[in-house]
């Protein structure tokens, strides 16, 4: 399995960043565009890294948020896969900003071949899109600093992640995790009926060293995970955890990872 960094918070020695997400994931025989972030950045750092966006089988919007889709803006064609929910009016509570997609429903539906799923939903023998994420754990996703248009919480339920089922385990990338690293990667084994966690890669959202990152590190030790490679949202206090714990890498723009 192959994943190019198109787009991340870290510009590499030659790639520019953005607030956003997006990778190129290889594996399979397939070809999935995993986000697109907040602009073209993705599709600059693609031409500087000599990575190719032609014969794309997949693209995959992680959650409704203007940093994980705006960037579609800049593309048409093919399959777009996303949870229903992702297409709602949200904003950050503190301050009203708007933080949702540019494009609406019908805009996507007529630039691509637009599929939804609240459900799992197999693109691959080995490759899921994890569809609606439980939220189980006594310590994730019990809070929120996003509201709907009617100031009701906003706890980001269309947020999901691709499982890939590798010869040693599985492989979660998430776009925020805003479910929660654990239950994340509690629903990948529920939906493959694989035990073995063998790594995870995104956004973490996770900001500081609380309880939640605490146990989420536990988690990931007890586990055996090998490979932890928080990016985007993860922010520096818990990056700092992760690193003391796993030694991780920091993630950046032209990042070509191999596994």
């Amino acid at each position: 399995m192959k994943i190019s960094v198109l787009s991340d918070n870290h510009a590499g020695t030659y790639t520019v960043a953005e607030h956003g997400l997006s990778y190129l994931i290889e594996f399979d025989n397939r070809r999935i565009l995993f986000d697109t972030g907040q602009s073209d950045v993705f599709i600059k750092n693609a031409g500087i890294m000599d990575v190719s966006l032609r014969d794309i089988d997949t693209i995959i919007l992680s959650h409704g948020h203007f940093d994980h889709g705006n960037g579609l803006s800049y593309i048409s064609g093919g399959k777009l896969l996303c949870h229903p929910g992702c297409f709602v009016n949200r904003y950050r509570s503190k301050d009203k900003t708007n933080i949702g997609l540019k494009n609406s429903r019908s805009e996507l539906s007529s630039g691509f071949d637009l599929i939804t799923a609240a459900k799992p939903y197999t693109i691959s023998d080995r490759i899921l899109f994890a569809g609606e994420i439980p939220r189980l754990t006594g310590f994730e996703s019990v809070e929120t600093s996003f509201a709907f248009e009617d100031g009701t919480p906003d706890f980001i339920m269309d947020d999901s992640a691709l499982v890939m089922i590798l010869p040693e385990g599985l492989f979660i990338v998430t776009g925020c995790g805003h479910a929660g690293v654990v239950n994340t990667m509690e629903h990948a084994r529920s939906i493959t009926g694989v035990d073995r966690l063998y790594g995870i890669m995104g956004g973490f959202h996770l900001k500081e060293i609380n309880h939640q990152t605490k146990e989420t590190i536990k988690y990931l030790r007890e586990n055996n995970v090998k490979y932890v490679l928080p990016s985007h949202c993860t922010e520096l206090p818990a990056l700092s955890a992760f690193y003391e714990s796993f030694g991780i890498r920091q993630v950046k723009t032209g990042d070509i990872l191999t596994f």
